[in-house]
């Protein structure tokens, strides 16, 4: 039996039943039925008697007659040697059993007999209880009536404990061949219910991590394929010997842009794969974002732009400096390659609640509503035919992702009118 349904439903009602009739068989020893019962034999001995002594055998016969028409069981009167007033038998060895006995007028150790002494030790009145009479002495229909509710109940609370337990084992079981759609979709709020909703979570984020794989294969082979063509033609002019110099210049640009988006996808993978590397350390986040402006504004002035630091208060971090430098880095050079020349890309850094908030807007084109939530995906980009004009493969968001939730921390982009608003927050440690 390997069911644990039936294990359960078992268990229940064989506790159920038994409880029942362990109350039954106490209220039947205890209760004013055994009292009855023995007043009603030691009634049922004074009229054997009286009809005995003045009819006879032909009165006490007719006496028994009626006896076992209202009684359904038979009844014996004895002489005080145990001697049977109607047939003439032998009873002493049943008196001498019944004298034995402990002095509980309803339940012998024989189990189907009473009896009853008379006052002056001359009679003795013996009834056979009928089996079916005394099953019906113990246990009354409300009885049986609470067993077979008690039964269904505990049917119902055996399917209700194991019927999410089956759900939980099939989703399981289709998740374990492929179909990563199963989810046990249980509306509990107990553990059961807990235990179906971790699960339907775990499978959400393996669903979520396999199609960013497949997405991520998609996009590598299609980043990978461009400067390989480019390459592959550069070579072919090379060897042919037409504008040597320009085809070098290009395998070296090529070159430059495979082993950047080499280096990126080490990065990302670094980010992902491997959290316990990251060195944790304080790191003074304001003094790392002065840094930061003051290396972008070399780039934003070749662009025509500016960045500039509005507010930034004193805050200490606890984590990976490198780590964040890289992420803060490429949401800077971000705003930068986008903002419009003549702007400027704005930076603050907030310190409130035992968090550091850090903002960097530009006033470009700005994201559309719809891309927003895959802005921090890998090699997402808005232009929608995949070019190079307005920056790198599209990894440095992801990056940046990666790196402010390994530091417990969020990153969110939202549309300023103009621009773009790219909001930072992390934990920050308190002075010491």
């Amino acid at each position: 039996m390997n069911s644990l349904f039936a294990k359960i439903l078992i268990w229940f009602c064989a506790a159920w039943v038994i409880n029942t009739v362990g109350s039954a068989v106490i209220a039947g020893l205890s209760g004013p039925r055994p009292y009855l019962l023995a007043r009603l034999v030691a009634f049922d001995l004074q009229e054997a008697r009286a009809a005995y002594e003045s009819g006879g055998r032909e009165g006490l016969e007719r006496f028994m007659r009626r006896f076992h028409s209202v009684f359904a069981g038979d009844a014996v009167l004895t002489d005080g040697n145990g001697r049977d007033l109607l047939t003439g038998e032998d009873r002493s060895a049943l008196l001498a059993r019944m004298s034995g006995e402990p002095q509980l007028p309803a339940f012998r150790r024989s189990g189907t007999v009473v009896a009853r002494k008379s006052l002056d030790g001359r009679y003795w009145f013996f009834f056979a209880i009928p089996r079916d009479w005394l099953a019906w002495w113990i246990l009354l229909p409300q009885h049986w009536w609470t067993m077979a509710g008690g039964i269904l109940l505990c049917y119902l609370l055996a399917y209700y404990l194991t019927q999410p337990v089956r759900r939980l084992q099939k989703a399981v079981e289709r998740f374990g061949h492929g179909d990563l759609s199963a989810r046990a979709a249980s509306r509990r709020r107990d553990e059961l219910g807990e235990l179906a909703q971790t699960f339907d979570r775990m499978a959400d984020r393996i669903q979520s991590l396999l199609a960013a794989r497949r997405r991520l294969l998609l996009d590598i082979s299609h980043e990978l394929r461009s400067p390989l063509a480019r390459l592959r033609v550069a070579v072919e002019l090379a060897r042919s010997g037409s504008d040597r110099d320009a085809a070098l210049a290009r395998i070296e640009k090529e070159a430059e842009r495979l082993n950047a988006l080499v280096g990126g996808l080490l990065e990302v993978t670094r980010a992902e794969n491997d959290p316990g590397a990251m060195r944790r350390e304080p790191v003074r986040l304001d003094r790392l974002l002065e840094e930061l402006v003051g290396d972008a504004s070399i780039e934003a002035q070749a662009l025509g732009t500016a960045v500039s630091l509005t507010a930034a208060q004193s805050v200490v971090v606890q984590g990976d400096a490198e780590l964040l430098r890289r992420a803060i880095e490429n949401v800077i050079r971000n705003a930068v390659r986008h903002a419009p020349a003549g702007t400027a890309v704005e930076t603050a850094l907030m310190s409130a609640e035992g968090r550091a908030r850090l903002s960097i807007r530009d006033y470009g084109p700005g994201v559309p509503p719809d891309a927003l939530p895959r802005i921090f995906d890998a090699f997402y980009r808005v232009e929608s035919d995949r070019d190079r004009a307005s920056g790198g493969a599209g990894l440095g968001l992801s990056i940046a992702r990666r790196a402010v939730e390994l530091h417990r921390g969020t990153i969110e982009a939202r549309t300023a009118s103009p621009g773009l608003l790219v909001e930072i927050d992390l934990p920050a440690v308190p002075p010491a």
